[in-house]
């Protein structure tokens, strides 16, 4: 039987892009990698009611009224009473650095004033920058303490379960108190927007020196990897700057969103970030041999940035092995200093933390695209 000749033509076609396929691997493995990476993020890893997240307490009354309440909140699944401040300021501190969601205040003489019917307050202060992980545990917070006190209030104090509560629960949602989604998007979309054009226009820009084959003529300069590598990333500052200064502005005046903290303390930040996409952009551009190869690579990083930093689903709410990869972005850390600056008036203290993770990467992503780089000239 003879096979047609569109058939041995399209055969033929069809095995030479099968051999292409393998010889470019990274192409291959991105195809395979990306639903991969979709699949498990998405199904395991993102979760939109956070639970188990990060109490302090603030207790100026101890009795077993008070205990029992408090082990109410931690059987709740919702906080996870972690920390204790003896002081507002260390409360303050706690919030506004990110380290706890919320600060349970328990009033002197709580105890006193319940049993006596004169409904003392207590207060939640809840770190609304984010009000979608806020939400889900201040929903319940009512239910909570009711239930907590059912098994107290008994015997001579069954009266109190009469009528209305015994108690008055005050939320204070801090930083963002008319809980607007926008206060969390908008400084959010500033990390993104930079991770995405920094990282990409730096890989695509080497490798197109490569493909045009201009890549000789720098490694024929007297130039160090260091100062070729400067040379090569400093205009793009200028671009993450302009991007910033539009943000901020849109920011502000269509959106509304305050700024609280120091610009110092933001720029900083900003310039930090900056240079860890550029340094990141400059390592992929070592082993990409194509721009579309150079692209692929910044998808493949760009989307658990996305995904895990904290920008799309509450950071508290994923398990611990995705935190754990969302504290090796450098967006997880930038988009805390931004918000923290932002909404909250954030100190270097508040933020040593993740200034110091952000100095780490930007640190080991260029001795890395360095490394790569004096490879090359050899």
């Amino acid at each position: 039987m003879t096979i047609p000749g569109w058939i041995r033509r399209s055969g033929a076609i069809f095995l030479k892009e099968l051999t292409q396929m393998r010889r470019d691997r990274l192409t291959f493995a991105a195809m395979l990698a990306i639903p991969v990476i979709q699949l498990v993020f998405f199904g395991y890893a993102i979760n939109s009611d956070p639970r188990h997240l990060p109490t302090a307490v603030h207790a100026e009354d101890s009795s077993p009224i008070v205990r029992s309440l408090l082990h109410g909140f931690q059987n709740s699944g919702y906080f996870d009473l972690s920390r204790t401040c003896d002081a507002l300021p260390d409360c303050d501190h706690l919030l506004s650095s990110g380290e706890v969601t919320f600060v349970i205040h328990i009033p002197v003489g709580f105890t006193a004033a319940l049993v006596a019917g004169r409904r003392p307050e207590l207060l939640i202060e809840a770190d609304a920058s984010d009000p979608v992980a806020a939400s889900s545990a201040l929903g319940y917070a009512e239910s909570i303490v009711s239930s907590a006190l059912r098994n107290d209030l008994t015997g001579s104090l069954a009266g109190l379960q009469v009528g209305r509560e015994p108690y008055g629960l005050v939320i204070h949602p801090r930083y963002n108190p008319e809980k607007k989604t926008q206060y969390n998007i908008i400084p959010g979309l500033l990390g993104v927007i930079l991770t995405m054009t920094l990282v990409m226009i730096t890989a695509i820009g080497m490798t197109r020196e490569v493909e045009r084959g201009t890549m000789e003529n720098l490694l024929v300069l007297p130039a160090r990897p260091g100062e070729v590598m400067i040379g090569k990333i400093a205009p793009y500052l200028g671009i993450g700057a302009v991007q910033t200064v539009l943000i901020l502005i849109a920011a502000n005046f269509l959106f509304g969103v305050p700024f609280s903290g120091s610009v110092e303390i933001l720029a900083l930040g900003l310039i930090n970030f900056a240079l860890a996409n550029l340094a990141l952009g400059f390592s992929f551009s070592t082993i990409a041999r194509t721009q579309l190869q150079a692209i692929q690579m910044t998808f493949l990083f760009f989307l658990p940035s996305i995904l895990l930093s904290g920008f799309m689903f509450p950071f508290r709410g994923m398990p611990g092995w995705a935190r754990g990869i969302g504290e090796l972005l450098p967006l997880t850390h930038f988009l805390r200093v931004v918000r923290g600056v932002m909404l909250k008036d954030a100190s270097i203290r508040d933020l040593q933390t993740d200034f110091l993770a952000l100095l780490a990467f930007t640190i080991f992503v260029t001795g890395i695209a360095m490394f790569r780089y004096r490879r090359t000239m050899d």
